[in-house]
C-alpha cells in the first residue's frame, strides 16, 4: 500500500504544479489586457475559469494532506483502522480510496475526518 500513497502523492504533486501553471498563465494573460469582468463579454468566462481552477487547486491540495495523513497512519501502524470507531476499513473502500481513515458509516455519519 506504501507504494501506491507514494504514486498517488507523487501524482497528486504533478496535478497541483500544472494546476499552479495553468493558474498563473490565466492571471498573466488577463494582466496583459483591461479585463472588465462586469463589461466585457469575455470577462465572466475568463473570472469563470479562474475560479475553476483555484478550486481544481484546493481540492489537490487537500488531497495531498489526505494522503499524508495516511502515509503518517501506515508509519505508526494505524493504517487500515477507521479513525471514528475503531474497526478494520473493509479493503475495497481502501482499494477505491487509499486515504480513506474512516469505514463507510462512520464516513455517512460524519463520525471523523473522510
Amino acid at each position: 500500500m506504501r507504494e501506491r500513497l507514494v504514486a498517488e502523492r507523487a501524482g497528486t504533486r504533478d496535478r497541483i504544479a500544472a494546476l499552479s501553471r495553468d493558474f498563473d498563465a490565466i492571471v498573466a494573460a488577463n494582466a496583459l489586457v483591461a479585463v472588465d469582468d462586469e463589461h466585457d463579454p469575455e470577462g465572466s468566462s475568463t473570472a469563470f475559469e479562474r475560479a475553476h481552477v483555484a478550486a481544481l487547486l484546493a481540492k489537490a491540495h487537500d488531497q495531498l494532506a489526505e494522503l499524508d495523513r495516511a502515509l503518517e497512519r501506515l508509519e505508526r501502524g494505524d493504517y487500515g483502522r477507521c479513525e471514528g470507531c475503531g474497526e478494520p476499513i473493509p479493503a475495497a473502500r481502501l482499494e477505491a480510496r487509499p486515504a480513506a481513515s474512516t469505514c463507510v458509516r462512520c464516513a455517512e455519519a460524519g463520525t471523523a475526518r473522510r
